[in-house]
């Protein structure tokens, strides 16, 4: 049995790691060729990070078949939202549709909001569109972009299963936690959209 103190570090650990990280996970930052550089992506960018963990976090308060439908979701219309950016489909508002993805999923974690799967699904799909979109926008048309698209699912999931493996941890005794958890992410993107992080 893991100690209450134990769970509360590591999820104090995991947020001044993803408060540590630079916000500049947007279009056009680094290079988008290789898996490695599709992996290290959504590790790189404070927005991106908080988004992946708050959808595991919030996987994990719902239980069930929300554990692993959401986080699927999110990867899923991810890869899809990539194939669009790689074939120039426009999509409206992505960057406001990014930090609006922050603010909303940790406030969804954040007030413990309850939905149906489908409906969690739905919204998770639809942030994760925008989070697609960017990446693929970013491969270079001279790129096969298969390997950074792989390296950034990757990544992906395994933020979600921090997120889903941060708030299994601390179980229900410790919900209060994972509720400012998601606060933290909200005000993280807050911040971001008034550029002072």
């Amino acid at each position: 049995m893991i100690s209450a103190s134990t769970k509360r570090n590591t999820l104090a650990a995991i947020l001044f790691l993803a408060a540590a990280m630079p916000a500049y996970a947007h279009v056009g930052a680094g290079t988008t060729s290789s898996f490695t550089a599709g992996f290290m992506h959504p590790l790189s960018g404070l927005d991106h990070m908080t988004v992946m963990i708050a959808v595991g976090l919030w996987a994990a308060m719902k239980g069930g078949r929300a554990v692993w439908a959401w986080p699927l979701a999110f990867v899923g219309v991810m890869l899809a939202g990539a194939a669009f950016g790689m074939l120039h489909v426009p999509v409206p508002f992505v960057e406001p549709g990014i930090l609006a993805s922050v603010v909303a999923l940790g406030l969804l974690v954040a007030l413990a909001v309850d939905l149906p799967v489908s409906a969690g699904a739905a919204i998770i799909g639809l942030f994760a569109l925008f989070h697609g979109h960017a990446h693929g926008t970013e491969v270079p048309e001279n790129a096969g972009g298969l390997e950074y698209m792989a390296g950034f699912a990757v990544a992906t999931a395994l933020l979600h299963t921090v997120g889903i493996a941060a708030a299994l941890g601390l179980g229900l005794r410790f919900r209060s936690m994972i509720r400012a958890a998601g606060a933290a992410c909200a005000a993280v993107g807050v911040g971001l959209a008034f550029g002072m992080l």
